[in-house]
């Protein structure tokens, strides 16, 4: 499997006294569970809107969010699946609440607000600093998170096509109950192209952008790809208007 190749590569069997064994049950557990768990952004408007287990469960806050970080934990409170059981207590504790962060972190309603931390750290970012470092893991969970189009269009437009259908099923489902509608899942006012220039544009860029700052390496492994992107779906975008006034 990937996933034991990059721990097994990185060395955390070695940092963190993980026996093999407990790494495969762990990442068979989490396959078993992957499919069961709902998607960080499908449902997230609809669980609080219309109450759901989840959004009661977890009062409104980061229900799907929260959802993920207590499966991950409850995996790994089978003795058998614990990666983390030969931590000091000091460690575990320190390890968990970075989980916690950095899953938290994904929920994009709190995007602006991480992202003006970030950016109020720069240019004088202290990495001996605990607090920088942390908003600093904050921003690069969110950045893997959402760095599809940064990979190849080959790669990237599968998976959008994807998200994109289940945002039009979370839209038709809140049609159907009579609850507000999410604007950028509507089937009937978002498009490929359209979803992808104002994603990227007032998302991607402005995050990659940021982290590019602390990180100048990145600069070709994450904007340059999407910027391609964003002239690739600009383009379309402009053809199928284009398009539209000439049938008109």
């Amino acid at each position: 499997m990937l996933l034991q190749v990059m721990f097994t590569d990185l060395d955390f069997l070695f940092a963190f006294h993980i026996k093999l064994d407990v790494l495969q049950n762990f990442l068979f557990e989490v396959f078993c569970h992957y499919n069961n768990i709902p998607f960080h952004n499908f449902r997230h408007c609809f669980c609080i809107n219309a109450q759901t287990d989840l959004a009661l469960r977890y009062n409104d806050i980061s229900p799907l969010e929260n959802h993920h970080c207590a499966v991950a934990f409850s995996i790994m409170a089978k003795p058998e699946c614990n990666i983390l059981q030969n931590l000091s207590n000091e460690n575990y504790r320190l390890i968990r609440g970075g989980m916690i962060r950095c899953i938290l972190a994904t929920d994009m309603v709190r995007h602006n607000e991480i992202l003006s931390q970030f950016r109020s750290l720069q240019p004088e970012f202290d990495f001996t600093n605990k607090e920088h470092k942390e908003v600093l893991m904050k921003i690069m969970m969110k950045v893997s998170d959402i760095s599809n189009e940064a990979r190849p269009m080959s790669v990237a437009e599968p998976w959008l096509d994807c998200l994109l259908q289940e945002f039009f099923n979370q839209s038709d489902t809140e049609k159907l109950k009579g609850l507000p509608v999410t604007p950028f899942m509507d089937r009937e006012k978002v498009s490929k192209p359209s979803s992808q220039t104002s994603f990227i544009g007032f998302v991607l860029l402005p995050l990659f952008s940021e982290l590019t700052k602390l990180f100048p390496c990145l600069q070709q492994h994450l904007v340059e790809p999407v910027q391609q992107a964003l002239k690739h779906y600009s383009d379309l975008e402009r053809a199928g208007a284009t398009g539209a006034e000439t049938l008109l």
